[in-house]
This record gives C-alpha cells, sequence and structure tokens, in this order.
C-alpha cells in the first residue's frame, strides 16, 4: 500500500527517521543483464510498516512513500533500489534474486537458501508481477522512458545474496544453456549410479553397494542442487534447506563407507573398527540434526568432508607405501577429490566469486564420481573373481531359457529378491519395477483368486527345505484381463541346510488355458445359442433341489418351453432362418430371467429354465404368462413376420420331491398334457398327471433291470455287396424279451430310456454285445472279416466319458479282421455339430468306422457333411419308395457325391431284386433290407457267413 506525503510531515512528534534512497542506476536499452547487488540498501528490523524518501523524478520532485508488510511472519528487513530509464523507449525487464548461491554461502551456519523477497512496491509506476520460479524471486518491471522509480523490497530473509536486472529473452537463454549443461551431469550421475548399482547385484561384495551408495548420494546432492526435483513439485521451498543439508551430510556418510570398504581398514586394525563405528554412530547423530538445525548440520558436514579427504589422503598415502594396490589405483580419484575440496572451500567462502563455479562444483562432484568407479572396476577386473561370478549367473539364465523356452524366475530367499529375466513387469505391462523386489510385490498382480496359493507354496518350500515351486497363476494385465503363467522352481540349499535361492522359469501358459476353457465351455453348452445345454441344465436342477431339501429358502420351479409345429417352421423358412429364429427365441427368454436363474437349451426346439428368483405362485404364473408372450411376440425376418406359439409346461418343487430328476420329469408330464390340449398354453404340474404315467415308470425300472439282468440282447440284419449279393456285415438290433409283457418294441424302450437317462448304459451295453461277438467270430470265421454296426444316439454322443467308453471296450475285445462300425443318425449330429465333430474325431483315431444313418432326412447335411469323418453314407429307406418320378436321377446323384466324398454307400429299404441291379449299376456298395433277409441271431448269422467263405475264396483266386 502506497501513500504519498508531504515532507512538512517529517516533523511530526514521534516519526523515526525516514529511510533515504539510493542514486539511480541507469537503465538503457542495450543492458541485457546487470548486477544490482551492490546497488541495494537492506534496512533491518524496521516493523511492518517502511517509510522511504524517493530519488528525486525527473522533475526533481522528492516524495515520501510509506509501505507495509505484506507477510505478517516476516521480520521487518527492507531493501531499496532506484532505477533510471534512461532511453526514450519503453523497457521491460526481471528483476532476479537466486534463492540459493553456493558462492559466499559460510563454512558456519551456511545459508542453504530461502525465499528472498515477499514484494516489490515502486514508487511509480505499474506494480511489479512476481513470475512463479522454483529457483529465484522473478519480478517483472517496466520502466517508461526518463522515468526515475524507487522500488522498496520486502525481504522474507535476512540477507540477500544477489540480484540482478535481466533483459527477458537474455534470461531465458541463459536458463536454457544451464538446463542443458545440468541435464548432461544428472544422466552422466544417474548411469553411473544405476551402473554401480547393477554391479552390486552382480558381484555382492561390500565395495560395491558402498560405491552405489556414494554415487546415489552424490546424485541427490546435484538433483538438489540444480533444482531437479522442485521442477516436479516434490519439495516445497521451505524443506529444500532441509533436504539440502541431508544431501551433504549424505555425500559425507557415503564417502567414509566407501573409503572403509574399498581399503579394507578393518583386516588392519580393530581399532580401525571401532572408529569406523563411532564416525558412523556421529553421522547418524548429525543426521538428525538435519531436522532440528539444517544450518548448523551442514555447516558440520562441510568440516566433515574436509577432514575425511584429508584423512583419506593420509591412508593412502600409508598404505600406498606398504605396496597396496588398491590404494594406489585410488590415488588419481582422491587427488581430483582434494582439488574439489579446495574449489569447494574458495567458493562457499567468497574467494570466488562467478556464476558458473556452482554447477562447475557439481559437475566436478560428478567427475569424481566417475574416477572413483572406474578405479573399482578396474580392481574387480583385475581380480578375477568379478569375471568369474558374473560368467556364472549368465549361464545358469541362459541355460535356463534355452532348456524351459520361458522367462528366468529368480529368487534370492535371503535378501527377498526376485527378479525375472527378460522382465516380466514389462511384458505385462505393469512397468519395469512392478516384478522385480521382494516376494511380497507379486501379490497385488496376481488374480485374488491365486494369491494365498502363491504364498503358501513359496512359505511351503523354505519352512520344509526341499519340494518344489509349480505353479499355475493368472498375472493381471490390466484392469480385468489377466494372463496365465506357470512358475516351475526349485530351491537351492545353503551349508547350514536353508534355502539361499530358487531358481527356474515362468511359462505363459494363456493359450493353452484359454483352450481349456473353451472345450469346457463346449462340452456344457449349446453351440448354436451359447446357452448351457441338457447335461448343464441337470446339474443345476439338482444344484437346487439339494438347496431346497437343505431348507435354504430356494424353492425352484422348472420350466419346459417346446416350440410348437417348429419343424413345419423349418420346412417352411429353411434351416438357417430356424436357427435364427431360435437365437432370437433365446435371447428373447434369457431378458425375462435375473441373474440366478438359469435358461438352457435342453432339445431341438425345446428350452428350459430353472426359476429361483420368484416363489409365490402368482409371481410364478405371471413369469410363465410372460415367457408366453415373448415367444408369441412377432419376430421379423426377410420382410416377414413369423410368429411362433409355445407349449409351456412347469414344476414347482414340494418337500416330497428328493431328486432333480423327478422334479423335471414332473415337469415333462406338464408339457405332455400343454401338448395333448394342442399346445400354445402354459401347464402346471398336478399329480393326477402321474397317474397316466405310472406304466411308463414301470417300464423305466424294468429296463434298468433288464440290461443288469441281461434281457437285452442283439440280432443281426445282414448287409450285403451291391454287386455279388455276399453278405458283407451287419447291423446289431437291440431285442428286449420282457418276463411278462414277452418281446417289447424297440421304439417303445429305446424312447422310453431317452427319457429317462438309460439311453447312455443301453447302448454301452449294445456296443460291449457287439464286440463281444465280433470277437467269438474273430476266432470262428477269421478267413471272412465282416463289420457289425451298432446305432449311438445323441445322448451318448454328448457324454465325456464316450470316448474313454469306446476305447475300454475295444480294450477288452479286440479284433483285427473284423471291424466295429457306429451309425449316428442326421438328427442326432446336427443337435450339437461342433462338438460332435472333435467327438467323432476321437472315436476315429480308435480305429473305428463311422456311417451316417438316415441321410437325406435330417437338415443342413450337405453342409456339414465334408466337416465329419465318416467312412459310410446310409442312404434312408424313404428314397426307395416309388412315390416319386425324379427317384432314380437323386438316387445316383447321392451316389456319385458320396464317392466324391471318398465315402462307401449303403442303401436301405431295399426290398427286391430290380432295386438292387438298379443301385448296383448306380455305384452303390452295399444294400440292406428285406431283400437280405429277416434279422439272425448270433449262430444263424455266424452260419450264413461260414456258407459263403468258400466263394469269398474262388472270387479272390479268380480276381488273381
Amino acid at each position: 500500500m502506497l501513500a504519498f506525503c508531504a515532507a512538512a510531515l517529517l516533523v511530526l512528534a514521534g516519526t523515526p527517521a525516514l529511510a533515504q534512497a539510493n542514486e539511480p542506476i541507469s537503465i538503457g536499452r542495450d543492458d541485457t543483464a546487470l548486477d544490482l547487488t551492490e546497488a541495494v540498501t537492506i534496512y533491518r528490523d524496521r516493523g511492518g510498516a517502511f517509510r522511504v524518501s524517493t530519488a528525486p523524478d525527473a522533475e526533481g520532485i522528492v516524495r515520501t512513500i510509506e509501505v507495509q508488510a505484506v507477510n505478517e511472519e516476516t521480520a521487518g528487513d527492507w531493501a531499496v533500489l532506484v532505477l533510471t530509464n534512461t532511453s526514450d523507449v519503453q523497457i521491460d525487464r526481471l528483476l532476479v534474486a537466486p534463492r540459493f548461491r553456493l558462492v559466499d554461502s559460510g563454512l558456519f551456519w551456511p545459508d542453504l537458501g530461502a525465499q528472498r523477497i515477499v514484494s516489490f512496491t515502486p514508487s511509480a509506476g505499474f506494480s511489479l508481477d512476481r513470475i512463479e520460479d522454483p529457483h529465484a524471486d522473478i519480478f517483472a518491471i517496466t520502466l517508461d522512458p526518463g522515468a526515475v522509480i524507487t522500488l522498496v523490497a520486502e525481504l522474507a530473509s535476512p540477507s540477500l545474496p544477489q540480484l540482478y536486472l535481466w533483459e527477458e529473452d537474455a534470461y531465458r537463454d541463459i536458463v536454457n544453456s544451464y538446463s542443458l549443461y545440468h541435464g548432461i551431469v544428472l544422466g552422466i550421475a544417474g548411469l553411473l549410479a544405476l551402473f554401480l548399482t547393477i554391479l552390486f547385484v552382480v558381484r555382492g561384495t561390500a565395495t560395491f553397494p558402498a560405491a552405489a551408495a556414494l554415487a546415489w548420494a552424490i546424485l541427490a546432492y546435484v538433483s538438489i542442487d540444480f533444482g531437479f526435483v522442485s521442477q516436479f513439485g516434490v519439495l516445497a521451498t521451505d524443506a529444500i534447506r532441509t533436504w539440502r543439508a541431508m544431501a551433504e551430510v549424505a555425500v559425507v556418510a557415503t564417502l567414509g563407507l566407501f573409503l572403509f570398504t574399498h581399503l579394507s581398514l578393518d583386516r588392519w586394525s580393530d581399532r580401525m573398527r571401532w572408529g569406523a563405528l563411532i564416525w558412523l554412530l556421529g553421522i547418524g547423530a548429525l543426521a538428525a540434526l538435519v531436522g532440528y538445525d539444517p544450518a548448523v548440520a551442514a555447516g558440520i558436514a562441510r568440516l566433515a568432508l574436509a577432514a575425511t579427504a584429508a584423512f583419506g589422503l593420509a591412508l593412502i598415502i600409508v598404505l600406498s607405501l606398504r605396496g597396496f594396490d588398491k590404494a594406489i589405483m585410488l590415488i588419481p580419484a582422491w587427488s581430483l577429490l582434494l582439488a574439489w575440496v579446495a574449489a569447494g572451500w574458495m567458493t562457499i567462502t567468497g574467494q570466488v566469486d562467478n556464476d558458473i563455479i556452482q554447477p562447475a562444483l557439481a559437475g566436478g562432484l560428478v567427475l569424481v564420481m566417475l574416477l572413483i568407479g572406474f578405479t573399482i572396476l578396474q580392481s574387480a577386473f583385475s581380480g578375477g573373481a568379478f569375471h568369474e561370478n558374473l560368467f556364472s549367473n549368465v549361464e545358469l539364465q541362459a541355460l535356463a531359457v534355452t532348456g524351459s523356452g520361458g522367462i528366468v524366475w529368480d529368487w534370492d530367499v535371503g535378501r527377498d529378491r526376485l527378479t525375472t529375466t527378460p522382465n516380466l513387469g514389462v511384458q505385462l505391462g505393469l512397468g519395469p519395477t512392478a516384478l522385480q523386489g521382494p516376494a511380497k510385490n507379486w501379490l497385488r498382480h496376481v488374480h485374488a483368486d491365486d494369491r494365498e496359493n502363491f504364498r503358501a507354496a513359496l512359505d511351503a518350500v523354505v519352512e520344509k527345505r526341499r519340494g518344489k515351486i509349480d505353479l499355475v497363476l493368472r498375472m493381471r494385465t490390466g484392469e480385468t484381463q489377466h494372463a496365465w503363467y506357470r512358475i516351475s522352481a526349485r530351491p537351492v540349499i545353503g551349508a547350514d541346510g536353508s534355502v539361499i535361492r530358487c531358481i527356474g522359469t515362468a511359462t505363459d501358459v494363456s493359450a493353452q488355458k484359454r483352450a481349456e476353457e473353451r472345450l469346457l465351455h463346449d462340452a456344457v453348452h449349446d453351440n448354436l445359442t451359447g446357452l448351457p445345454n441338457r447335461e448343464l441344465f441337470f446339474d443345476r436342477i439338482r444344484t437346487a433341489v439339494s438347496l431346497a431339501a437343505a431348507g435354504s429358502g430356494v424353492r425352484p420351479t422348472v420350466f419346459i418351453v417346446d416350440i410348437d409345429r417348429f419343424k413345419e417352421v423349418n420346412e417352411s423358412v429353411g434351416m438357417n432362418a430356424g436357427d435364427t429364429l431360435l437365437i432370437t427365441v433365446a435371447r428373447r427368454l434369457k431378458r425375462q430371467l435375473r441373474n440366478e436363474d438359469t435358461l438352457a437349451r435342453i432339445g431341438g426346439d425345446q428350452f428350459g429354465i430353472v426359476l429361483v428368483s420368484e416363489t409365490e405362485p402368482s409371481e410364478i404364473a405371471s413369469f410363465a404368462e410372460a415367457v408366453k408372450k415373448t415367444v408369441k411376440t412377432p419376430i421379423s425376418f426377410a420382410e416377414r413376420e413369423i410368429v411362433l406359439t409355445p407349449s409351456v409346461g412347469l414344476a414347482t418343487w414340494s418337500p416330497e420331491c428328493r431328486r432333480g430328476e423327478e422334479l423335471f420329469k414332473d415337469t415333462e408330464l406338464a408339457l405332455h398334457q400343454a401338448k395333448r390340449f394342442g399346445g400354445d398354453r402354459v401347464e402346471p404340474f398336478r399329480p393326477a398327471f402321474r397317474d397316466g404315467s405310472a406304466n411308463v415308470v414301470q417300464m423305466e425300472a424294468d429296463l434298468h433291470r433288464a440290461i443288469e439282468r441281461g434281457q437285452i440282447s442283439l440280432v443281426y440284419q445282414p448287409i450285403i455287396r451291391a454287386d455279388t449279393g455276399d453278405v458283407a456285415g451287419f447291423e446289431a438290433l437291440m431285442r428286449w424279451n420282457h418276463p411278462r409283457r414277452g418281446d417289447v418294441p424297440p421304439s417303445e424302450f429305446i424312447t422310453i430310456a431317452e427319457r429317462s437317462d438309460l439311453i447312455g448304459d443301453l447302448g454301452a451295453h449294445a456296443l460291449e454285445m457287439a464286440a463281444m461277438q465280433l470277437m467269438e467270430w474273430e476266432t470262428a470265421l477269421p478267413d471272412a472279416p465282416v463289420f457289425v454296426s451298432v446305432n449311438v444316439s445323441s445322448h451318448q454322443l454328448v457324454r465325456r466319458d464316450f470316448t474313454n467308453q469306446v476305447a475300454g471296450i475295444l480294450a477288452r475285445h479286440p479284433q483285427r479282421t473284423h471291424t466295429l462300425r457306429i451309425e449316428i443318425t442326421e438328427t442326432s449330429l446336427m443337435q450339437n455339430p461342433e462338438q460332435n465333430v472333435r467327438v467323432l474325431e476321437r472315436v476315429k483315431a480308435l480305429g473305428v468306422d463311422l456311417a451316417l444313418d438316415d441321410f437325406g432326412t435330417g437338415y443342413s447335411s450337405l453342409s456339414y457333411l465334408s466337416r465329419f469323418p465318416f467312412d459310410v453314407l446310409k442312404i434312408d429307406r424313404s428314397f426307395m419308395q416309388p412315390v416319386s418320378t425324379g427317384r432314380d436321377a437323386l438316387l445316383k446323384s447321392i451316389v456319385d457325391m458320396a464317392h466324391a466324398l471318398s465315402l462307401t454307400v449303403v442303401a436301405e429299404g431295399v426290398e427286391d431284386e430290380d432295386d438292387r441291379a438298379l443301385l448296383a449299376e448306380m455305384g452303390a456298395d452295399y444294400l440292406q433290407g428285406f431283400i437280405t433277409g429277416q434279422p439272425l441271431d448270433p449262430e444263424a448269422a455266424a452260419a450264413l457267413v461260414a456258407r459263403q467263405i468258400p466263394a469269398v475264396s474262388g472270387n479272390d483266386q479268380a480276381a488273381e
């Protein structure tokens, strides 16, 4: 705040004497840099209000101004400066007061830097704007032509070591030039510290960590001196003094530590060891003093540095005279250090006073450290031990990487330092230090479910002192992404029996894990819609029923949603469109469910729902109506609207229900009733529905016992060669002789088996009997190789153990000349084509022939036929009916297509000799039907083959 007063006010009572302005400093347009330090007059202890008489202006007028302190914490120190613009143009300049200068900073209670100027108050013109800078107090000033301005500065500290007037561009140029120099020095210091640290890791003798510590201390000192850390806001202005003092203490401490370890002073005398201990305690006390009084601590550190340099010189001279090589090699570096100490003393005492000496001393200190680094490196190489240790580690890592094809995983147990080479953290995008260091650093980057396994494996190896680490972990690569790694390592046992190291490899197994997850997903999910399949649906029902029976409050309701007359829809719009309709219905139904509910595709056009989110009857009824409405909503497809209608059966769990299969059967009964009433309705289960299915339940029980008691037998329908009429093989057909009902038709008991999940046991029984019969014929008919075809249902094919089941049967009943053939219908095949391809490929690898049964009655057969590993194609009997004028052309095209795909053709439903001759002419390989006779028991079938053995031999001879 300015107040202009008349000169007469000076005579008022109690008014202190006014400060007088200095002689003006002339500023011209060509003055780019002026040192104003000597032109400043400092007034101390003048309080919070300061009065000063201005210098005479251009008209010779003298004024009095009073300046009020801006900062209440200032000590009342003020500075006065007068500037005049002698040019005829306006001049813009910068007033710069450095916050720290090593020059003349003092040996005792040194000035460690501080804010110098709070504000400038001009006697005329505009106020001065502060320019924020971490290194100096900078104010922008504008001088009008001929103006004489008295500047009053409110000081933030008692001293003002230096004040410059700079032209702005010149100041920026000099700052930039210093910045380049600072960057070069800092880069050299940083690389040197890093290099010595690496040497310490490779060669862990005491000299290397001591030299590395000295290098890091010098790097910290230079960083603070250059203001590098301040540029990033790491240190506040007031904290700089403390950290500058701490850096000087650190340089002294690490210099003494290096001298002690490099010269191995403890080997010469115990007094040296005790002296070093006392010296370290003194340095520790000095470091504690930094927090109380940084200036005193820095002064003592400067004295200690000089003493350490002198003491080191004496030691080096004495040890060199004794022929100690390390002392001799240290002479050049220590001589340079002494020269640096002398230059530093001349600088802080003010004997050398220029702006270049401070950055030069910082660069000289780094040069000293560089020479020390070369010295210890020369010493290490000349000893030979460095070479041996270095190459052993490199060879170890090279062998591990070459042998495993992965990443070297090395855990130094004693130092708790875990490293990977190449750096796994960099590969995962976590940063170079994320996975390098203590083993606990890994925990925050390991998946939460794997952390305990990782921790337990490391602890177990260390505690038991044996075994190995073999883990598969998920490592974080992003917010939600993880990569799988297998860690395999073995412990290295030290002389005392403890684990000192664990070395092994880390291998990326993400691709393998993803493949396993895909296979697991495909095994329990529908290929078309991506929904859970029948197997997973039954598992969810069993889980829900178990929870309900345990009294958890869960009361599941099971729904079966069947699309009415969907086969007709498929025939009208095509199979691809039908698949699209099913996907649309699945997506709509899924939107009706909550997270805890389950939607599955359990058949071609059937969906199953396990509803656990609703337990009230009214809510369940509302949900059922919503499902019906969802399915009936028109679907736009190819410029037309398709309306589907559903039949919905549902059953809610009751305490009498103990098994999930029972709840599902009740739901099936309800669906059956909905279908009986014409469909397009929701039918809840009622106990009365079970009465109509009592016979079915009894038949299921009888069928289960029939399999166990061997009441299921096989008969064999001959399959003949189309050209000769000779028997080439048989199709095995199941027969059930019921104890009370007599012969039960296969169409009846196979349907019951599929509905009750007995089809797997029934199919396995048929395969076992057929293989056993082939092995008997292997002995009885070794010169007449035949094949036996066995039908397999879709329920068998989706079982996870189907391949192992077939392999076990072949192992128990091996054949050399006879062949087991498995037949799969088109409809069964296309329920889950992607999974069935993989299953059939594994079955074919066992040596089993594969036949596609009922060709032409299913869907999408042509598009998928080339993808399946079939050997045989069986033309369905419906093609043999003479109802179409184009029958012969259709049969001929099927035979030609099959042969083009290298498939053998079997025509079913052949009834007379005319059909046989026609098919033989078309190129069909085998025939099956009434023309081949009725199915035979095993003995009759064997006799039929035996009768044609001479004919077979005769044909072979004729062929020869």
